[in-house]
């Protein structure tokens, strides 16, 4: 039943979203569960620019904890 009251949620986020690209997003991840796919193929240009960046600031060590990230932010 939990799952339902999220549906409905989600729906009713969704119906009033106004952000193309967010609904842009939800569209490619809709399609790429559909289609079964590596969802890296889905992904814009600069979208895998941003996933490789990150991946060399991780080999690089420029990183910050988790638990220092919620300090931060009082989580």
């Amino acid at each position: 039943m939990k799952h339902v009251a999220l549906k409905l949620e989600l729906i009713d986020w969704l119906t009033k979203l106004d952000d193309d690209e967010t609904i842009d997003y939800l569209k490619l991840v809709k399609d790429s569960k559909a289609s079964h796919n590596d969802w890296w193929y889905d992904l814009t240009d600069e979208q895998k620019a941003g996933v490789e960046r990150g991946l060399r600031d991780v080999g690089a060590g420029n990183v910050t904890p988790h638990n220092k990230v919620k300090l931060r932010y009082g989580l």
